[in-house]
This record gives structure tokens, C-alpha cells and sequence, in this order.
């Protein structure tokens, strides 16, 4: 019996202030990366996708950016008052084994 899934990992980039788009408000939002991994055994072994995206902490909305805008905005906020350094925080982001 193999047991295989994917396993879904969320990283903390930045906090940056923007204004929102779905608010207008000009609040802090926080840059994050979600890895999904292929798992085997439960052990991860590769990421099998990566999505980037932005949250208000004013009104909750998420938005979806991709790779180069993040960079971008990872670049912008280490010129300011930093970010978190990338590290994984709370529980994994879904697991699904079969």
C-alpha cells in the first residue's frame, strides 16, 4: 500500500502598507506564499505549486499576485520596515492523503 497526498505549507514574506482595493483604506498587508508539496509516506518531496498573495488586516480581503509582483513588493518592503523572513506559521494549509 503507497500513500501519497499533497501537503500545503504557508509562508509569512512581508508586512507592507497599501491601499487596499477592496476597502481604500491605506493598511498594512501582509505578503504570503503558499507551497503545496507532493508527499509520500507523509514526507514531503517537491512543491507541486506556489501562489503568492496580499491580505488587508483592515478588512480580510485577499488578493492574488504573481512571482514578479511579489519580488517587487519583497524588494520595496526591505527598503522599509521589514518582514517576517519567510517562516512557516500556524498549521498546515489543508492536507489531502489517498
Amino acid at each position: 500500500m503507497i500513500i501519497f497526498g499533497t501537503k500545503g505549507y504557508l509562508y509569512q514574506l512581508a508586512i507592507l502598507t497599501l491601499v487596499c482595493d477592496r476597502c481604500g483604506n491605506p493598511a498594512a498587508h501582509t505578503l504570503r506564499k503558499r507551497v503545496t508539496k507532493f508527499t509520500l509516506f507523509f514526507v514531503p518531496l517537491f512543491p507541486v505549486s506556489t501562489k503568492y498573495f496580499t491580505q488587508c488586516t483592515f478588512c480580510g480581503a485577499e488578493q492574488k499576485v504573481d512571482r514578479e509582483q511579489a519580488e517587487r513588493l519583497l524588494a520595496q518592503g526591505a527598503g522599509g520596515a521589514g518582514g517576517q523572513g519567510g517562516e512557516p506559521y500556524g498549521q498546515p494549509d489543508g492536507q489531502r492523503y489517498r
